[in-house]
């Protein structure tokens, strides 16, 4: 739990920081204009660090299974090696979906307000110096980024919509049959104690899940016609940065352990 945890951490601790200092720039109004090479940098971290979460909680959920339902078996199961291939198969999911929706995106000719000529495109980067982008968004998120495109864009959309169904569903759904099977062993059990102490292992991830899957789910599966700009922009601001802010004030206030060691530390501050 604490290996899986520990990696959590550290994707969204860069999940954010690819994020927030080009938004604190936007607002300040430094400069609200991005290069075409640094939104596409920005976007493909963006999109290997978030299918890279979906994963690892998909992978914790796994992990809660195998603790929870089969407990004589749970250190041989989820030895070392596995929760590492875990770890490296969420990153390489991430990876190739995030090249792959990239190149995507970036095939298409924007419609950019500071180029030297209509329109530009990844190929004349080097050509066009001065190609920018001002994305009506506070960062370079998929559909902003396509509603600048001089052409139509629904093969993008639908490519989009297929990547969010398998990134977002299929994991959503995992984590769904994992705490089904979870509740039914816990409900089994005689004591209510151990119910009690079964069900408190679980909370902290179950509430990161609701959050993180809730807010992606409405943000890439919400019908076009009905996208606002200002509901965007909140949806989006809760899932990357007000999710990340809050997953470590859950598993840490929730946890036995951390807690006891926070009270141990405080007491010899004062002491």
């Amino acid at each position: 739990m604490y290996f899986f945890l520990s990696m959590l951490s550290a994707s969204e601790t860069v999940y954010t920081l690819v994020i927030i200092p080009k938004m604190l720039l936007n607002l300040i109004g430094l400069s609200q204009l991005i290069s075409l090479v640094g939104c596409a940098t920005q976007m493909f971290f963006f999109i290997t660090l978030a299918i890279n979460n979906c994963f690892l909680l998909t992978a914790m959920g796994y992990d809660r299974y195998m603790a929870i339902c089969n407990p004589l078996r749970y250190s041989v199961i989820m030895n070392k090696r596995v929760c590492i291939q875990l770890v490296c198969g969420a990153c390489s999911i991430g990876l190739i979906v995030a090249m792959t929706q990239v190149s995507a995106v970036f095939s298409l000719p924007f419609c950019a307000l500071r180029v030297p000529h209509f329109f530009c495109d990844i190929s004349a980067v080097f050509s066009l110096p001065f190609c920018a982008l001002r994305v009506a968004h506070f960062f370079c998120d998929i559909r902003p980024m396509m509603k600048l495109s001089c052409i139509d864009t629904t093969a993008n959309e639908i490519l989009t919509l297929i990547i969010s169904v398998l990134v977002i569903l299929v994991p959503m759904s995992l984590v769904f049959i994992s705490y089904i099977l979870i509740i039914s062993t816990i409900l089994k059990i005689a004591s209510a104690e151990g119910r009690k102490k079964a069900f408190a292992t679980c909370a902290s991830h179950i509430t990161v899940v609701i959050v993180h899957y809730g807010c992606a789910s409405i943000a890439y599966f919400k019908p076009k016609s009905e996208n606002t700009r200002d509901e965007d922009q909140l949806i989006s601001v809760t899932y990357t940065i007000i999710t990340p802010l809050l997953n470590p004030v859950v598993y840490t206030l929730r946890n036995k352990e951390v807690k006891e060691a926070l009270y141990r530390v405080i007491g010899r501050k004062l002491s």
